[in-house]
């Protein structure tokens, strides 16, 4: 494999794919924190409603992305059926994201299962450390094999 082939031309190559999803999914989050952060900070909006606007504008900055630069070929051929089914699968990333931190803040913070070493009010920082792998996965595979598919009209 040529590193060209990484960032340049169609590929049905799940290794590539997932390289390039590294690079959207981490630019979406960039947009989806800078929006939500200055909403807050210089708005003065409410932290969950900044939150909500800002998934908004990650969730099609990594639609645009992803369907220009990863997956060419959806099994939808309605695009806004296309849009509605990638947001499901972000909708569940964000469900899971959810639990993860609720596990970590509300079940795991109560048993100090990292003893001394982390402050009870910081174990929702270790959850989203966890769920933004757990969930990075999850959307890339529910994006690839729910919605997007290697097989060519």
């Amino acid at each position: 494999m040529k590193i060209k082939q990484l960032f340049s031309g169609d590929t049905d190559n799940t290794f590539i794919q997932f390289f390039r999803y590294v690079f959207v999914g981490g630019f979406a989050f960039v947009v989806d924190y800078g929006i939500m952060t200055a909403l807050v900070e210089l708005c003065r909006f409410d932290p969950v409603i900044a939150a909500t606007i800002s998934f908004v504008a990650g969730l099609l900055v990594n639609y645009s992305l992803s369907t220009f630069w990863i997956f060419k070929n959806s099994k939808i051929k309605n695009r806004l059926a296309e849009f509605a089914a990638f947001a499901a699968v972000g909708v569940v990333g964000l469900g899971i994201n959810a639990a993860i931190i609720w596990l970590f803040e509300e079940i795991l913070a109560s048993k100090l299962i990292f003893g001394t070493l982390l402050p009870q009010d910081k174990y929702y920082l270790v959850g989203k450390l966890v769920s933004t792998v757990i969930v990075f996965i999850w959307n890339f595979a529910g994006r690839k094999f729910i919605i997007f598919d290697k097989n060519k009209d």
